[in-house]
């Protein structure tokens, strides 16, 4: 849950909740204290730091105790993150889907916060999916705005696309970069408009959203070219409207851990 941040010499650290013993249960190992100890190395070299958490059913109500850690860490930018469910968070979407009670008490506690703060730390809040009936752009747009280089060299216009079928993702050893971005199948596959079908086509925020998520439109439609299923003009919207609607209504089940060699 580490990594580079969204700006040069920048770091970055994930916690699932506030406190040791959840955020450890949340990880599915003991990483909070590893976490904490890596925070402070980072502030002692001097790098800008972020808190990045991903909200879900079991850490919303804890939003407060998330954002005055970050505040004794020292942190320069907390991104609270809605959860976004597909490959393993789709997995465990019964598990992590809140309530919308949850995230209007989540919401109203943010406001609260950047009013006392004041933009110093710097607090982002990202909208959720399943509950307001507006898709979100995917990666700022598929090929536009960023892209990802796995270890093994295969580069990819968002974490997650590795999930999609189509054409193959292009490898850093077989082409350059500026190859890949500018002419590659799998970058121009999404790019713009032109891909896509209506209603998205003829959508006045078709160059604002981009038709939503190709990986959440896969997930739940197996057609990763349809309009993302969050957006209210989805001909899928049931599908969304129906597993927000069941949000946090029943007795939360158990997580699904993501371990080495563990296949979703």
């Amino acid at each position: 849950m580490a990594g580079s941040g969204g700006r040069s010499g920048a770091a970055r650290r994930g916690i699932g909740r506030g406190d040791q013993r959840h955020s450890d249960r949340i990880a599915g190992r003991r990483s909070f204290a590893a976490k904490e100890r890596a925070a402070g190395l980072v502030r002692v070299g001097g790098l800008p730091l972020g808190l990045n958490v991903v909200l879900h059913r079991d850490n919303l109500d804890a939003l407060d105790a998330i954002v005055e850690l970050g505040l004794a860490w020292g942190v320069d930018r907390i991104e609270l993150a809605n959860a976004q469910f597909y490959g393993w968070g789709l997995l465990n979407r019964a598990a992590l889907l809140p309530s919308r009670e949850q995230l209007a008490r989540a919401r109203d506690a943010v406001g609260r916060w950047r009013e006392r703060l004041g933009g110093r730390p710097e607090l982002v809040w990202v909208v959720p999916d399943y509950f307001d009936g507006v898709a979100k752009p995917c990666m700022g747009g598929w090929g536009a705005v960023s892209l990802t280089v796995a270890p093994d060299g295969t580069v990819l216009p968002c974490p997650a696309a590795a999930t999609l079928p189509g054409p193959d993702a292009p490898n850093i050893g077989d082409h350059t970069l500026e190859w890949i971005w500018d002419r590659s199948p799998a970058f121009n596959r999404y790019r713009g408009t032109a891909w896509m079908s209506d209603p998205c086509r003829s959508c006045s925020r078709r160059e604002e959203d981009f038709g939503g998520c190709r990986c959440q439109a896969f997930a739940l439609t197996g057609d990763a070219a349809r309009t993302d299923p969050a957006c209210g003009l989805s001909p899928d919207h049931g599908l969304v409207r129906a597993f927000a609607q069941e949000g946090g209504a029943a007795a939360s089940a158990p997580y699904v851990y993501r371990y080495p060699g563990r296949v979703f």
